[in-house]
């Protein structure tokens, strides 16, 4: 798989500046988390797992939260499939669903509650449900919580 070779140099350059963290999406979350009063972790190593990443953690109450992306974790009702290097895509996409599923038993495993979103969930629905995981209910400290943009 690792030789095949972009379909185009356009293409390579689009996809070498997706961001693989800090996107709009977690940062909507991570936001309204924080004006909720709750603490986490960002960026945190999933124990026992080289290069494995939880996205916003809480440590004490061992709740991870990971935020995918449509198109690179396979959302039902987002993804597309590339027309170009379509096998080469496929098993790539493949294995970061099989990756996520990988990641989800061992931290299930170890003892920490798993919640997956989408990137197009609605980010206070998110946070209603994470703070109901981690046992707190969210405080609103600005009087408003900030929209999805930020």
């Amino acid at each position: 798989m690792d030789d095949v070779k972009p379909s185009s140099p356009g293409v390579s350059a689009r996809m070498s500046r997706q961001a693989s963290k800090d996107t709009n999406a977690e940062l909507a979350v991570r936001r309204l988390l924080h004006a909720a009063g709750l603490r986490y972790r960002v960026e945190y190593p999933v124990p026992g797992m080289a290069r494995r990443r939880i996205d916003v953690a809480f440590t004490r109450a061992k709740v991870a939260v990971l935020i995918d992306g449509c198109f690179w974790h396979g959302c039902p009702q987002h993804a597309t499939q590339p027309r170009a290097n379509a096998e080469w895509w496929r098993t790539k996409l493949d294995r970061n669903m099989a990756r996520d599923r990988e990641t989800t038993e061992h931290l299930t495993a170890a003892g920490w509650t798993v919640l997956r979103f989408w990137e197009h969930e609605d980010p206070h629905v998110v946070v209603a449900q994470v703070a109901a995981a981690v046992g707190r209910r969210p405080a609103e400290r600005t009087g408003r919580l900030e929209a999805w943009g930020g």
